[in-house]
């Protein structure tokens, strides 16, 4: 047989009066005994010594595949796996499919996506958070990490993860079917006065980002509305289906159905127009005093080495900065917004602040 160093060994029977156990491993190429197992100096044992070397053999070369793994140069060990916090379809879903395709020309490897939605994003982000720090999962996170850590949906909150970049920027939006009679934010909140808790308004689930800005929106607008908090996926079949009369959601899953007309946007979250969504007028603009940009980025679990968080801010700030990246964005109606692991770090502790004292305030923090 041959040893992991690519010596030959051979198991050899010595005579009793050599003074050494009868069985051993010689090194042919020194000559070298090598005792197997004091005392075994009857030849019946043999079989039972062939089975614990094969063993030790074994156990030794799995050792030696794994230093061998931990010694393969990021990434070139395996896939890299993004978890989505929402499912297929969603704004979440169809941006971070676009970032992987860049990603994985940038990095040489294999971008997947993996979708694990559920509780406004906490499933996502306490699976990732209990991961191996190595680079190989991350978690394409959002305003959700703080959202849901202060509405209780989530045990972890943003220190559990590494910043690694972000990468874009999403205006939250109400929007209602294109048939829909309100033409204005001030109409759908006029016509809301009118007829006090009749009016219901979709979200993305309790927890979620959309959920705190649609309360946001409708406390700062005086209104009572029935909040009907879907999972991402129903939210979007649910308003072209009559089944809630608007929803607060993000643009990017909704570009083609604003496109071919079925439905309308009443007003943008954000402190200016979106430059995608130019004839959208803001809350502000329309008198309402609520602004909650939205944004996605890339999270490792804590621990991450260093070098791999600045090999994956390079890839993604390559990937951003590519036409192919910045055409889809715009087709997504979302805004390409990159930020290095530091500038990212300190927006989402900075924020996190912030919405833990909005959510206090519109009765949403556990």
């Amino acid at each position: 047989m041959r040893s992991l160093n690519g010596k030959l060994l051979t198991i050899r029977r010595r005579s009793r009066a050599s003074g050494s156990p009868a069985f051993g491993i010689v090194n042919n190429d020194a000559e070298n005994w090598i005792p197997a197992f004091a005392g075994m100096t009857d030849w019946r044992w043999l079989p039972i010594f062939a089975m614990r070397l094969a063993a030790c053999l074994l156990a030794a070369s799995l050792g030696i595949s794994t230093a061998n793994a931990q010694d393969t140069p990021y990434p070139k060990r395996g896939n890299i796996e993004i978890t989505v916090l929402f499912p297929a379809g969603s704004s979440a879903d169809v941006t971070a499919r676009l970032l992987a395709q860049g990603m994985s020309k940038q990095l040489g490897a294999n971008v997947i996506i993996v979708n694990r939605p559920g509780a406004g994003g906490a499933i996502g982000y306490k699976y990732v958070a209990a991961q191996k720090p190595d680079g190989y999962v991350l978690v394409w996170n959002s305003n959700s990490i703080s959202t849901t850590f202060h509405s209780g949906q989530s045990s972890v909150d943003y220190r559990a993860f590494d910043p690694v970049a972000r990468v874009l920027a999403e205006s939250p939006v109400l929007a209602v079917k294109g048939d829909a009679k309100w033409k204005t934010l001030n109409d759908f909140i006029a016509d809301a006065k009118s007829r006090p808790g009749q009016i219901s308004v979709a979200n993305s689930g309790t927890g979620s980002h959309t959920h705190i800005s649609a309360a946001a929106l409708f406390k700062a607008s005086g209104v009572d509305i029935i909040d009907v908090p879907y999972g991402a996926s129903q939210v979007v079949p649910s308003l072209l289906g009559g089944h809630v009369d608007a929803m607060l959601q993000l643009p990017g899953a909704l570009a083609g159905h604003l496109k071919g007309g079925s439905m309308r946007l009443l007003a943008t979250l954000t402190t200016a127009r979106d430059p995608s969504l130019p004839d959208v007028a803001t809350a502000l603009e329309q008198g309402v005093n609520v602004s909650l940009e939205a944004w996605r980025g890339i999270a490792a679990p804590k621990g991450t080495p260093r070098a791999v968080i600045a090999m994956l801010e390079a890839a993604i700030r390559k990937t951003v900065e590519e036409p192919e990246f910045i055409k889809g964005s715009e087709n997504l109606n979302v805004r390409p917004a990159f930020a290095t692991a530091a500038e990212f770090g300190e927006l989402i502790a900075k924020e996190d602040i912030d919405l833990a004292r909005l959510m206090q305030l519109i009765g949403l923090k556990k």
